[in-house]
């Protein structure tokens, strides 16, 4: 039996599983549309879709290194609740390793990569959703590695080995052994986790951060009624200020808040007798960016209850 773009439209529509999913189940029921609905529903598929139009903020940040390299991965849930359930961490960890053996380049690439367990990443993704019963998304990765010196992870609000709410990475480019570059990562981290950098350096911050804000101090300064002349050095400073409160090398260290990064890096070099680069990093905030739809589940699980 044949079957249009149409058939697969409505078959998505109908369980809202995926649009290749739709059409792997139309091939292999020969087009018969209802049969491909059974094959979708006892495959997981389309209850596994079907969550996915819930907002999925929550869950859990993995990072892992191996020497020179490192990767930072966020996946996402629900609710808390699932960021605690073993099968999560699990999965979670793995498809962090994964991300790091494969050197995959995006959440694409490591979807199709191999799980150990057996089948795809994204297959293990699907079946913890069915299982478990709760939207899950991968929703980000991030490589960092140097030719020489050390990858340094740092995990805040932990809830095991390498998994929390705020996964850091520090990629320290240098000759120096471990014992030196260790302890000064760790230190670096800790201030990336708690000063938030947006950006290595100034000239690495987003071009349409940097304009936003000469708007705002444009706006600002206008209102001042000083000069143009006047009124253009101010908005300079107040764009070189935003600039060096929020790119990491310039930032203040918070540990004495004098020091910027750059010279807390050098001195740790000069000190070591050999030259400590702070080269990239990763910063990966469980659910930043989402906007939460906070009453979905609480809506669900009242209307489950009977409760109006």
């Amino acid at each position: 039996m044949a079957y249009t773009a149409a058939d697969v439209k409505n078959l998505r529509e109908r369980t809202g599983a995926g649009m290749m999913d739709c059409k792997k189940a139309l091939d292999e029921t020969a087009g018969d549309f209802e049969a491909a609905v059974d094959a979708l529903r006892a495959k997981g598929l389309a209850a596994a879709a079907k969550k996915s139009s819930r907002t999925a903020a929550e869950g859990l940040v993995g990072v892992v290194v191996s020497g020179t390299s490192g990767v930072a991965v966020e996946v996402n849930s629900e609710t808390d609740f699932v960021a605690k359930n073993e099968q999560f961490q699990d999965f979670v960890r793995k498809t962090t390793e994964v991300a790091l053996a494969t050197a995959a380049a995006d959440i694409e690439a490591l979807k199709s990569a191999a799980y150990p367990d057996g089948g795809s990443v994204a297959e293990k993704l699907t079946n913890n959703v069915a299982t478990i019963g709760e939207n899950q998304q991968l929703r980000r990765l991030k490589h960092v590695s140097v030719t020489s010196g050390l990858v340094v992870p740092y995990v805040h609000n932990a809830a095991a080995a390498g998994l929390g709410k705020i996964g850091v990475l520090v990629a320290l480019e240098s000759e120096a052994g471990a014992d030196v570059l260790e302890p000064l990562g760790k230190q670096i981290a800790m201030h990336i986790a708690a000063a938030f950098p947006l950006a290595l350096t100034a000239d690495d911050l987003d071009a349409e951060l940097i304009a936003r804000e000469r708007k705002i101090a444009a706006e600002k300064a206008a209102e001042s009624g000083k000069p143009a002349e006047v009124q253009a050095k101010i908005v300079d400073g107040a764009v070189a200020k935003y600039a060096k409160e929020n790119a990491l090398l310039s930032q203040l260290f918070v540990i004495d808040n004098k020091t910027p990064i750059s010279q807390v890096v050098e001195a740790a070099g000069k000190a070591a007798g050999t030259k400590i680069a702070l080269v990239d990093y990763v910063r990966f905030q469980l659910g930043e960016g989402i906007e939460k739809e906070e009453t979905d589940f609480a809506a669900e699980v009242a209307a489950a209850a009977g409760i109006k």
